[in-house]
């Protein structure tokens, strides 16, 4: 994971790095044409041990491969595909980046919310 902090014109200061998900490369549906029962005995009672739709975290179309997050006081970001050139780019080229990133949820400051409702 690459980390950057800069400042943009306007004076705001954003952390930016990349996210890659784990979870969008596990399999949905499984590939085995036999189940092959285990060796050893198995205490569980669910006989489907596949990942399955609805059990995990979705991501939103487009996500999977990951994307590049900026995260300013106030606002956070996403921009997907992830530029290769991020991490050594000049700090306009990463500007221009944040500008064309899509605005995403802050969890953290809905957290913070709820304590102070608390």
């Amino acid at each position: 994971m690459g980390y950057r902090i800069f400042k943009d014109s306007r004076g705001t200061e954003w952390q930016t790095w990349d996210v890659v998900p784990r979870l969008g490369e596990r399999r949905v549906s499984d590939r085995r044409t036999v189940a092959a029962q285990p060796p050893h005995s198995d205490r569980r009672f669910r006989t489907e041990r596949r990942i399955l739709p609805g059990h995990r975290s979705v991501l939103t179309k487009g996500l999977d491969s990951g994307w590049l997050c900026f995260e300013a006081p106030s606002e956070k970001r996403r921009l997907t595909p992830i530029p290769s050139d991020w991490l050594h780019c000049r700090v306009d080229c990463l500007e221009q980046y944040c500008a064309q990133a899509k605005v995403a949820r802050r969890i953290s400051a809905e957290l913070d919310a709820i304590k102070v409702d608390d």
